[in-house]
């Protein structure tokens, strides 16, 4: 893990990043996040699995679909950060 005190979301590739994790953040705080996003996408992903999107919109789709990977890219990100802190020294 690294010695910086934020670790930068990687969802979006840019040399100055703008959103970081504090990667001494409290274990529940940093679960609870990746517990949010996780569940925001799997409550997407079950509106799409109970839908009829035969004629559903491309444009529309391609959003969603960047949506669900922007959280699922940040989930994994706070899930990384809580696995390294759970590993033994």
């Amino acid at each position: 893990m690294p010695n910086a005190p934020y670790i930068p979301l990687t969802a979006i590739d840019c040399t100055i990043p703008a959103l970081l994790i504090d990667r001494n953040a409290p274990l529940d705080v940093l679960h609870a996040n990746a517990a949010a996003r996780v569940l925001a996408v799997t409550q997407l992903m079950e509106t799409f699995a109970s839908r009829d999107l035969e004629h559903a919109d491309q444009v529309d789709l391609k959003h969603l679909a960047t949506t669900a990977m922007l959280l699922l890219r940040d989930g994994c990100d706070l899930l990384d950060v809580l696995g390294w802190r759970l590993r033994p020294a």
